[in-house]
C-alpha cells in the first residue's frame, strides 16, 4: 500500500459505506456497515462490488459504550481487536488495539475541543453544511512506548466526510498494520455515530 491512504464516505447510502483508496487511487478496501443489527457487524471488500470479502468485523456484546470489535479474516482467522476505553472516551477518543490477551496500540484523539464545535456547530442551519471546511478531528496511534505510527485527520469536504490516513517512519509488521487499518475503520463509523 502506497500511503498516504483516503477514507471517503458514500453520501447516499442507507448503511455507512467507506471507500479507502491508496495514494494513485487504487481501491484497497470498499467497507460496508449493516444496518439494524443489535451486534455492530462490518464488512471490509477487496472491490466496490462487494463480492470479495476480505475480513469481518464484529462486536462482542449487544450496544454498549465499551464493547470490543474482533476482527477475522474470510477465512475466519482472528486478526485482532479494538475496544473503545469507556469512561476516558467520554471527553477525548480512546480505543486499545488488542492482540489476543494484550494491548499492542493506542488510538487517541489528538484534540477533542474540535470535535466538539464541530458537532455544535453543525447542528446550526446552513452553518452547519460549512463545519466540514472548519473543523478537521484528528486521530493519533501510538505504540505502547508512546511512538506515533499513523495520523487520519478529516479533510475539507462539503456535504461528505474524508479522512487522510499518513503513516509515519515507524516500521510496523504486516499484521500490525492490518490490525491498524482495521481499527482505524471501526473507530471511525463508531465517532461518526457519535458526533
Amino acid at each position: 500500500m502506497e500511503y498516504p491512504l483516503n477514507l471517503s464516505f458514500k453520501i447516499l447510502a442507507l448503511a455507512p459505506q467507506i471507500s479507502v483508496t491508496d495514494a494513485r487511487g487504487n481501491l484497497v478496501f470498499y467497507v460496508k456497515q449493516k444496518l439494524m443489527k443489535l451486534k455492530e457487524s462490518v464488512t471490509v471488500f477487496a472491490n466496490a462490488e462487494q463480492t470479495e470479502p476480505l475480513y469481518y468485523l464484529n462486536a462482542d456484546q449487544v450496544i454498549d459504550f465499551s464493547a470490543r470489535y474482533h476482527f477475522a479474516d474470510a477465512d475466519g482467522t482472528t486478526v485482532g481487536a479494538v475496544q473503545r476505553r469507556g469512561m476516558k472516551s467520554l471527553w477525548r477518543a480512546h480505543y486499545d488495539i488488542v492482540d489476543g490477551d494484550r494491548t499492542v496500540l493506542h488510538i487517541r484523539e489528538a484534540n477533542p475541543w474540535v470535535k466538539v464545535a464541530d458537532a455544535l456547530l453543525g447542528e446550526i442551519p446552513v452553518l452547519g453544511m460549512l463545519t466540514g471546511y472548519l473543523f478537521h478531528p484528528a486521530y493519533i496511534v501510538t505504540k505502547a512506548g508512546g511512538m506515533t505510527v499513523m495520523r487520519l485527520e478529516k479533510q475539507r469536504a462539503f456535504l461528505e466526510t474524508k479522512f487522510t490516513l499518513t503513516k509515519q517512519q515507524i516500521d510496523l509488521t504486516p499484521h500490525e498494520e492490518t490490525q491498524v487499518l482495521l481499527s482505524l475503520l471501526m473507530m471511525v463509523l463508531l465517532e461518526r455515530q457519535r458526533g
